[in-house]
Parts: C-alpha cells; structure tokens; sequence
C-alpha cells in the first residue's frame, strides 16, 4: 500500500459519518447512551441490565433491544464517538499524532493517546472486546488501528512484517489484557512500558530466529 492510498483506506475504516435520523429517534438515541454512561459509571457495566437502561432513559425495553441489539451493541455505540474522535485527530489532527511527524514518532504517539483511551474506557472495551470469541479482531476500529500501525511501521521499518509488527503492538493494548496487568501495575507503569515497548520496536532492525 502506497503513502498516499493509506488516508482513503483508513476513511473507508471509519464508514463515513453517522447516519442521519429522524429528530425523535435521534432523541430516543441520545437519552440511551447518556443513561448507559451513567448507570455503567455508577454501577460498572457488567452490574448494569439492559432493563435498567431502558427504565433510566424511559424508552420501551423493545425499542432499546431493536435499537442496540444487546448490551455489547449498546456500548459498541458508546464507544464510536470516542474512536472517531481519535481517528479523527489521527488523519488531520496536529502532529504527532497526526500527519507531519516522522513515522515512528507517529506509532509512539499513537501508543500514547491509545492508552489514555483505553484506560477511560476499559470497562467499555472489555466488553465490547469479549463479547464472542475473537470479537476484537472484528471491530472495524481495530482494522483501523491495525492499518494505521501498518502503514507508519511499514515506512519506520520497511526490513520487517510491518503488519505482524502492528499486531504485535495492539495486543498488550486489549482490555482484557491491561484489566489482568492491573493486578500488579498501576496505569502508569503501563503506560509507561507500552511506551517503552513502542520505543524499542520503532528504534532498530528485527532480527529473525536462527
């Protein structure tokens, strides 16, 4: 993939812009999601039912589940405005996080601001990532890191698997991983060994295996 191609791929990741609503429904939507983020941060999501939602934003429990599915689509719903804000500061957003900077000044940054991300949400994240085996490799916002890593690896270090290398960097990312870790880290030693970890993978030339 050329330097220019990887922007039109990443918008295409993003899906456009939210689809427009009838007034009402866009209403109905907004009261769920705001009576979602305060039950799950008054109680935590998992403590949360679907049924309290519905009785916190005082829709009916049919319109919540045709609406969202269940509760990992409602917070998969949550969670899109706050993606699209970083993948938003990613593709026009001031460097280094944005275009500008060099590119494996761009993965460290990137790691950076994914962090602070995750440790806002991680409750989100863990379910909206173990929702089904595997169900965070389908989330189209993980392509779009995944890609995004690629691209910059690709240029940073172009004598290695660029995409390996990109997975490689999202995993200790996962929610479920950074939950256990927690157990004996607090968030910024985290951060700051994932700092570490982006720092050493952009510095110099991977060796194979003899």
């Amino acid at each position: 993939m050329s330097t220019s191609e990887g922007p039109r791929e990443l918008l295409a990741l993003m899906g456009g812009p939210p689809a427009r609503e009838r007034a009402d429904a866009a209403r109905n939507r907004r009261k769920v999601l705001e009576a979602a983020a305060a039950l799950f941060r008054e109680h935590g999501v998992e403590a949360v039912s679907m049924d309290a939602v519905a009785a916190r934003a005082e829709v009916g429990k049919g319109t919540l589940f045709r609406r969202f599915g269940d509760k990992s689509g409602l917070v998969a719903a949550l969670l899109d405005e706050q993606e699209r804000d970083l993948q938003e500061r990613i593709l026009s957003g001031p460097p280094p996080l944005g275009p500008g900077a060099g590119a494996a000044e761009r993965v460290r940054a990137f790691v950076a601001a994914y962090a602070d991300y995750l440790f806002g949400h991680l409750d989100l994240l863990r379910v909206s990532e173990t929702a089904s085996a595997g169900a965070r490799y389908r989330i189209g916002a993980y392509r779009f890191w995944h890609l995004h890593l690629s691209i910059l690896l690709a240029e940073a270090r172009p004598e290695a698997d660029a995409g390996y290398l990109a997975h490689a960097l999202l995993a200790p990312l996962a929610a479920e991983h950074v939950t256990a870790v927690l157990r004996e880290r607090d968030p910024a030693q985290i951060k700051a060994g994932l700092a570490g970890l982006a720092a050493a993978v952009t510095a110099g030339p991977v060796s194979g295996c003899s």
